[in-house]
């Protein structure tokens, strides 16, 4: 699920709002992609999974849910990520306090 902020509204940069709502950093070693997640649980799946691009004025959060590790093989690439429903919305709710300025 996408969501949009004016980078006016958020109360400071970004990554570091991320940071403050328990996202970390990553680099995918295959694609070299940035991204940050958050683990549900000490084992690295099921983790909330956020791609953040910066354009025309707006921070973009495009969030989702991984469940388990993307297999690859056979020329295929399978992934097991949420983008819709109860779990998103909730996180979207819990993620807002910490991306939007209160005016």
């Amino acid at each position: 699920m996408r969501i949009s902020i004016p980078l006016a509204d958020l109360p400071a940069p970004a990554p570091i709002c991320l940071r403050q709502a328990g996202y970390h950093y990553q680099i995918d070693r295959r694609s070299g992609q940035e991204s940050y997640a958050r683990h549900l649980t000490s084992a690295d799946y099921p983790r909330f999974h956020i791609y953040l691009l910066l354009e025309n004025g707006q921070a973009v959060f495009n969030l989702h849910l991984d469940q388990k590790r993307p297999s690859y093989g056979g020329g295929t690439h399978a992934h097991s990520g949420e983008y819709e429903g109860e779990i998103i919305r909730g996180e979207i709710q819990r993620l807002l306090p910490f991306l939007k300025t209160n005016k």
